[in-house]
């Protein structure tokens, strides 16, 4: 495979040298992360996705310390006795079967294969519905004088599931996707990308559908509810009530986990790396920066959805702007080298020279990519958009379908040309952030920082939104009791603490294990559900031909 500056118009530079490694302390590892080192997404658990290979304990030891090797630590001891528990999980979970010599995990396919399904049966509404869907999004049908049911906007809902989908893993997840599956894998990652938005349009379209507003205006909604109340109007009443339950509870420890630990811990470390490693004066304090973030996250999520909102509708545009133009940088100043850098991707995704899989191998590491970082099918992102301010459960689903467009089609290929252009993965030695910093380092050494306010920013929005989904489970688990959400939410923020402080691997694997676990009844429950979704959609479609659906009249 040719570097980027053997391309016609690449970069002549000489090689960009490596960031130095920090060194790991050897530890045991969960069986099962060495074989999936594509468990990587945005998000929850994107910032899993530092180290192609070596798992998600791999990644937090890679980015941790150096640490004297002695006697176990108290944290080696819990990661003892959780070990077992969490390695059956993922056992399970990510299954496997060998593909061409490839190994691929059945949980991708269930996925994949949904989308395909969506995709068709709606008749491609990702590509239809998509000019409609941003007409939505950006206010073009609110009214004013609406006393629609909800308690925020289109807009507020589709950034709130944005901040808990975009993470690190838009950041590293797609480094080590192209490190594994050389630049062919950027074109399958926006194939799988498209078709995500089918599933997010059904998932969305359904959480409005069925959701619970309360006497004091609060919304309940998301799988639970359309689990539970969609099966029982299609006659599967008590399938849908153990499929919600199981999802309600994978969902708390996915929030506690993934969603919350894990990314304090590698935002944490992200700095210490900034500012010097092992030399840094932070390193050694991950106490003290937890505290300061759950001080941070604590400040929004005791405001409820309405705070969360604000804060997000804020946060993700201006971190999405950050790194966008940081990017855009990389890309301007090696301009000239974009048509073969598209050349490769192009190339690379039918015919991969030194890509063990060949083209099956690039796919499976393109749809896998864009399958953890989008979260379609996981349905997550339905508990975000339920509040929403609407009367027409569909215009949400068209809303929705827009995250996996925003997440993986426009952030993750923009990274992609970046690492491909700079020839970053090209570079010995480094693996998942390091080769994004790498390609923001051919700028200057100082743009560095810029990918590091990102990686924070990105953290912290994905811990207040994950907090809010953590709490609407907790809510359908015990029902609307303000002492279980409190103390929830309590427990949330002691976990962003103890998360910055310790490396718990298997503990991220279980909560790994939880949160893809909830797409098995979920899927499940979108496929009972789909005739639900199309009288929606006809419905919504002859009023807006009849013209009783009408834009907004603008000021002016």
């Amino acid at each position: 495979m040719r570097k980027p500056a053997d391309l016609p118009g690449g970069p002549t530079r000489p090689p960009i040298p490596p960031k130095t490694a920090l060194p790991a302390r050897d530890v045991q590892c969960s069986p099962f992360s060495t074989p999936w080192p594509a468990r990587l997404r945005g998000g929850a658990l994107g910032t899993a996705a530092l180290l192609g290979g070596s798992g998600l304990w791999g990644a937090a030891q890679a980015l941790a310390p150096a640490d004297p090797v002695g006697p176990l630590t108290f944290d080696e001891r819990i990661n003892a006795a959780v070990s077992p528990v969490s390695s059956f999980l993922s056992s399970v979970i990510f299954a496997s079967v060998s593909v061409g010599g490839v190994s691929v995990p059945l949980i991708v396919v269930w996925l994949f294969v949904a989308a395909i399904i969506f995709t068709l049966t709606f008749r491609f509404i990702n590509f239809s519905g998509f000019w409609h869907a941003v007409q939505i999004a950006t206010g073009r049908y609110d009214r004013p004088d609406d006393d629609a049911p909800g308690t925020i906007t289109h807009f507020q809902a589709l950034t709130t599931a944005v901040s808990g989908t975009v993470g690190l893993g838009n950041i590293a997840g797609v480094a080590v996707a192209i490190s594994l599956g050389g630049p062919g894998a950027t074109f399958w990652m926006i194939l799988a990308g498209l078709l995500g938005m089918s599933t997010k349009f059904v998932e969305c379209t359904l959480g409005v559908k069925y959701r619970e507003i309360q006497k004091d205006g609060r919304v309940d909604g998301g799988p639970m509810f359309y689990l539970r109340d969609g099966l029982a109007e299609v006659g599967r009443a008590r399938l849908g009530r153990i499929m919600a339950a199981v999802f309600a509870v994978c969902m708390v420890f996915a929030s506690l986990g993934g969603g919350n630990m894990f990314q304090s811990n590698q935002a944490y470390q992200q700095i210490v790396n900034a500012t010097g490693g092992p030399a840094s004066p932070l390193n050694g304090n991950g106490w003290l920066a937890g505290l300061v973030l759950a001080v941070l996250v604590g400040a929004v999520i005791l405001g409820g959805i309405r705070s969360i909102a604000n804060v997000t509708g804020k946060l993700v545009p201006m971190m999405a702007a950050l790194y966008i133009l940081s990017v855009l940088v990389i890309l301007g100043l090696n301009f000239s080298a974009i048509p073969a850098a598209f050349g490769a991707i192009i190339s690379g995704a039918f015919s991969p020279q030194g890509v063990a899989g060949g083209v099956i191998g690039v796919m499976i590491q393109g749809i896998r990519r864009a399958t953890f970082s989008n979260e379609a099918g996981i349905g997550s992102a339905a508990i975000a958009h339920s509040p929403v301010k609407t009367r027409r459960p569909v215009t949400e689903g068209f809303v929705g379908l827009l995250e996996p467009f925003l997440d993986t089609v426009v952030i993750c290929t923009m990274t992609a040309l970046a690492i491909v252009i700079t020839g970053a993965y090209t570079q010995a030695g480094l693996d998942g952030v390091g080769i994004t910093d790498t390609a923001f380092r051919s700028v200057a050494p100082w743009f560095s920082w810029l990918l590091t306010v990102a990686v924070v920013m990105f953290a912290y929005s994905t811990m207040i939104s994950y907090a809010y989904y953590g709490t609407r489970a907790v809510r359908y688990l015990f029902g609307p009791s303000e002492l279980a959400t409190n103390v929830f939410k309590v427990v949330f923020l002691v976990f962003i603490v103890i998360g910055a402080s310790m490396n718990l691997g298997s503990v991220i694997d279980f909560s790994d294990a939880m949160l893809f676990s909830m797409s098995i009844p979920n899927i499940i429950g979108l496929y009972f559900l789909i005739p639900v979704v199309k009288r929606e959609l006809a419905n919504y479609r002859a009023d807006l031909k009849a013209g009783r659906v009408q834009p907004a009249p603008r000021n002016g």
